[in-house]
């Protein structure tokens, strides 16, 4: 999966939040995302982030 610095990922589940949407801030064999709804970082495990992925959103709101 194409996971680029910057890209909005759109999760299956929601953060306890309500916010469904994470930024990318670091990728490689883990992925750091910041949640959009409240600014909560987590470390994720490349794996286990790509299969909770529903879709990518990237610069003007394209989608992959």
């Amino acid at each position: 999966m194409d996971v680029r610095l910057n890209d909005i990922l759109v999760m299956k589940r929601p953060h306890p939040c309500g916010d469904k949407r994470w930024l990318v801030l670091r990728t490689g064999m883990d992925f750091r995302l910041r949640c959009l709804g409240c600014g909560h970082e987590v470390l994720l495990p490349r794996s286990r982030a790509e299969k909770n992925i529903r879709e990518i959103l990237r610069g003007s709101d394209e989608k992959i």
